[in-house]
């Protein structure tokens, strides 16, 4: 059948395609009307179905420096690990979506291993808290107690009407977890929709984070140092509301050794945030907590930088941009010489283990069987410090595990004896009291005084020379040479009454005795024995006996092993106190660039006389080749020189053993002082200061290092 043809003004249109050009119109004019209802009528109601995407930022941690030796070797490098977080901005709001979240997580640690990774939670702790009172006085501290009473003020309840804290039981806690988060919630069916095994569980998660503070600004750490096994299930089960981090931690290349020096990092203290804070840190930052790494920390934290991540409503990464770079942190290189250290803390614990061996080898007691504990260290005269030893010590590896059995122990292993412990110095006090007597001409080179045994200027009872006192005899006429080599206390009484305290004392400062060395850890100031102490401490009156027992070493005298150590580098460096140090340099991580050298800080001087210098010089060298070191030192193939000393303790203990030393004679390097509590005599502990000059100097064990 032919289209019939309509004939208008001379043109010819043919029906079908007029119907198919009304068609199209009435079509286009459908869709125009409908986009434009779209577009402009219902705008917001179409927009509101388009899928949503989430933007959130996360930390990228800076490298932390690490630290060296004064020789380049390696002390505490980084190791990087994962961990698994909570994000607050994209885990759901809806508590029985981020219910089956957190039990998603829980149960994915139990089935690839990493349970032993789950951080520590306070939860299962509640039985410990039968009764759970709110203390405001507890809000400054830095405690699990502090944290604990935090959530329970935010949970609502703890005080009374009036204000007056109230009994509160784990029980009742635990029921305001269950209705803050649902845990009681039925299904369609009304059965519950958590076993009680999965309500300890939640409940165990939810309230760490309430202690943790998990917020948007906070994430939630919840496993450390987890395996690929978990990341990989996680990201299979695309659960939304958790992501994984990479934390940089510390490794310890000579476990065990350099415990008290290095130090550990960790978490922000309370009472210290504000400082950080003003510094720019997170409140969740690791920060060195001890050691150097706290008295280093401007230089070894680097400065974190930002990501910004987002994802679509399913947790989808969509895009991933850096925001802020992060800036590593710079090496810091130590003046410690790690092998000396290593000396120095195994011969503690062998020369210990002697002292001990041979006192049960005599009869009687008293002789040294109850040595457990001592120190070292070891400087050069310009103040760097190569050693700081005490022991016994720890493993830093394992500190934060062990530290409950560490603070029980009865030998104090975390305590720094060679910076904090306090010891009378013996007759390692005899060097600067003969120097003040020299200087100030009450006695010269020649001068001699004769060793009655007793002395008896103020009482015919007065205090006896050692010697007088174990072997019924005297050291006879004897000069300060000779005084020094023999450690004759007879001759120290009567320099030291002539001098008078007054005197002493005023070139005992000069040496930095009961003054602080400068090392950057801290450090005890000791006790200068005299009047102005005893009426700061309210103690009494000064007598002249009192100068007596305080020339000699004894008397109100403490100081730590370092200010020894820095005294008679004083005296042998020419005069010149300069103030102790670890930090050698700081450079550029891993391209050894320096940034900042250490330069010699001079804290004081010590007017002498060469003549005086030299007696002082050839009286500790003569102790070390003829006199009481000379049992350990008399054949050493280094021209030196040392003091021994032997400080009483009590009645009931073997007194401490002191040794200190100084070479190469003509040109001082190394001074090191050694302490042995309860080591009875003050030569054995020159095997320990032995260990550590052999390392320096190459000898013996040590010659092919």
């Amino acid at each position: 059948m032919r289209s019939k043809r309509i004939n208008v003004k001379g043109v010819s249109f043919s029906v079908k395609l007029i119907f198919i050009a009304v068609i199209f119109i009435f079509t286009a004019i459908f869709y125009i009307t409908k986009l434009a209802n779209i577009q402009l009528v219902n705008r917001s109601e179409y927009t509101s179905s388009v899928q949503r995407t989430y933007s959130r930022t996360v930390t990228i941690q800076a490298q932390r420096g690490e630290i060296f030796d004064r020789n380049g070797k390696a002390l505490v490098t980084n190791i990087y690990t994962y961990n698994l977080n909570f994000d607050y901005g994209s885990l759901s709001k809806n508590s029985e979506v981020s219910n089956e979240v957190i039990l998603n997580v829980v149960k994915a640690l139990y089935v690839t291993g990493n349970t032993d990774k789950r951080t520590e939670s306070l939860f299962p702790l509640l039985g410990t808290y039968p009764n759970l009172i709110y203390d405001d006085n507890l809000m400054s501290q830095e405690s699990y107690e502090t944290k604990f009473n935090r959530v329970l003020k935010d949970l609502g309840f703890n005080k009374d009407k009036d204000g007056n804290p109230i009994e509160n039981t784990a029980e009742m806690l635990s029921n305001k977890l269950v209705e803050k988060y649902s845990l009681d919630a039925v299904d369609d069916n009304g059965n519950p929709l958590y076993t009680n095994e999965e309500i300890t569980e939640i409940m165990r998660v939810r309230f760490d984070m309430a202690i943790n503070q998990f917020s948007s600004v906070q994430p939630y750490l919840f496993a450390k140092d987890i395996d690929l096994t978990l990341i990989t299930a996680m990201k299979e089960s695309e659960l939304r509301g958790i992501n994984f981090t990479e934390e940089v931690t510390r490794k310890y290349e000579y476990p065990g050794y350099a415990s008290h020096i290095l130090g550990v990092v960790g978490p922000i203290h309370a009472e210290e945030l504000e400082y950080y804070s003003e510094k720019g840190y997170k409140m969740n930052a690791i920060v060195g907590v001890s050691g150097c790494e706290k008295a280093f920390e401007e230089y070894l934290h680097g400065t974190d930088g930002t990501m910004v991540i987002e994802e679509d409503e399913n947790g989808n990464i969509i895009s991933k941009r850096i925001s802020k770079e992060p800036v590593s942190g710079n090496d810091v290189w130590l003046t410690i010489d790690i092998d000396m250290q290593v000396a120095a803390e195994d011969g503690l614990k062998e020369n210990i283990e002697y002292i001990v061996d041979k006192a049960k080898s005599k009869e009687g007691e008293l002789d040294g069987e109850d040595a457990k504990v001592g120190a070292l260290t070891a400087i050069s005269t310009t103040g760097e410090i190569y050693a700081i030893a005490s022991y016994p010590s720890f493993d830093l590896t394992t500190y934060y595990e062990d530290y409950a059995a560490l603070s029980e122990d009865e030998t104090k292993p975390l305590y720094n004896r060679a910076l904090r412990g306090l010891y009378q110095p013996g007759s390692t006090f005899k060097v600067g009291v003969a120097l003040a007597a020299l200087e100030e001409g009450i006695i010269t080179p020649r001068t001699t005084i004769t060793d009655k045994g007793r002395y008896t200027f103020y009482d015919p009872n007065g205090p006896r020379c050692w010697i007088y006192l174990q072997k019924g005899r005297t050291h006879g006429t004897i000069n300060v040479i000779g005084a020094i080599q023999e450690s004759c206390n007879y001759f120290f009484y009567d320099i030291g009454r002539q001098l008078t305290i007054g005197k002493m004392n005023k070139y005992c400062l000069e040496y930095g005795l009961g003054e602080k060395t400068g090392i950057e850890l801290y450090e005890e100031t000791g006790i200068l024995a005299g009047p102005a102490y005893r009426d700061e401490k309210g103690l009494g009156e000064w007598y002249p006996g009192d100068t007596l027992q305080a020339a000699i070493g004894q008397s109100d005298n403490l100081f730590t092993p370092l200010q020894i150590s820095s005294y008679i580098a004083t005296i042998v460096g020419g005069g010149t106190r300069y103030s102790t140090h670890l930090l050698g340099s700081v450079r550029k991580f891993y391209t050894n660039e320096i940034i900042y050298e250490y330069e010699p800080t001079v804290l004081g001087q010590v007017n002498m006389s060469e003549t005086n210098y030299k007696t002082i010089m050839n009286a500790m060298k003569s102790v070390t080749e003829n006199g009481s070191a000379s049992r350990v030192f008399s054949s050493y193939p280094i021209a030196m020189g040392g003091k021994t000393g032997t400080a009483q303790v009590s009645k009931t203990k073997s007194d401490n053993a002191i040794f200190t030393a100084f070479a190469p004679f003509d040109n001082p390097e190394i001074i090191s002082t050694c302490i042995i509590e309860q080591g009875n005599t003050g030569t054995d502990a020159g095997f320990t200061v032995k260990d550590v000059f052999d390392c320096y100097f190459g000898i013996g064990a040590y010659a092919s290092n």
